[in-house]
């Protein structure tokens, strides 16, 4: 047992040993490496180091990446910005990365080279400008309808917000009934649309509630349930007053008995 304990360790000594892994110039290939001197420079530091394979002594020199300046185009709805913002030089920008600047997140959707030629990844020393739209916040235009007139808005609101169609929702002090969500695929006038793949929603002034017809019957009440002119409740219970003043209904064969006077 003590073996066995005493040959895991020794082992366990040689992996911590060859941490510092490097080209070594002896070898020519990755070797672990003695630290025989530090010595600080700049930002950065040099290094004499002595393989453990060939025992080989050479310097290398360790310093962190240069920053470059990165000019970034961020919209927001219909306001757009041009910053400039400090990238590490050996960096990699790739379309549909998100980053975090001012308190928000933002996706890159654009990069051009130094010739303004759109490509799909590239180094940030060698980029010319990228693009970037918010990403936790999306821009949702409105089209609302009264009467015969029609007139346009927009929201912002979060990306992951869920609209129904056929639901009331909100917009300036007053309610409105989402008549059709249009997704850039078609319209949909029913189901549910997450606010990021929505292109444009159709807003129709509700009707007003000495307009609105009352429910009478069981089926009618039902349907304005589910049509939310009621509420929300798909499965509506009829009123006990209701039971109570409602007829029954004779089976057939059967006589209703005459009381004595």
């Amino acid at each position: 047992m003590d073996e066995e304990f005493q040959d895991d360790t020794e082992e366990y000594d040689v992996e911590e040993l060859i941490e510092n892994v490097t080209d070594c110039p002896g070898c020519r290939q990755p070797c672990g490496h003695e630290i025989l001197r530090e010595k600080k420079t700049g930002t950065g530091a040099d290094y004499l180091l002595k393989c453990e394979e060939c025992s080989h002594i050479h310097t290398v020199q360790m310093r962190p990446p240069k920053e470059v300046i990165v000019p970034f185009l961020l919209s927001e709805g219909s306001e757009t910005v041009v910053i400039k913002i400090d990238v590490d030089d050996d960096e990699i920008l790739r379309l549909g990365d998100i980053f975090e600047y001012a308190d928000a997140s933002w996706e890159i959707n654009r990069i051009e080279n130094k010739e303004n030629n759109p490509v799909k990844k590239l180094v940030a020393s060698e980029v010319g400008r990228a693009n970037a739209v918010r990403s936790d916040i999306v821009m949702v235009r409105l089209t609302l309808t009264k009467g015969e007139f029609s007139d346009s808005d927009s929201i912002f609101v979060e990306r992951d917000k869920m609209f129904r169609a056929g639901s009331v929702m909100e917009h300036d002090g007053a309610k409105w009934r989402i008549r059709a969500i249009h997704t850039g695929t078609g319209r949909t006038m029913t189901g549910r649309v997450v606010a990021h793949d929505i292109k444009r929603i159709y807003l129709h002034e509700p009707p007003r509630p000495e307009e609105t017809q009352l429910p009478n019957s069981p089926r009618e009440r039902r349907q304005a349930w589910k049509e939310g002119r009621l509420g929300d409740n798909p499965n509506p219970v009829m009123p006990d007053a209701e039971k109570a003043g409602k007829p029954k209904q004779q089976r057939p064969g059967r006589r209703q008995k005459k009381k004595r006077s």
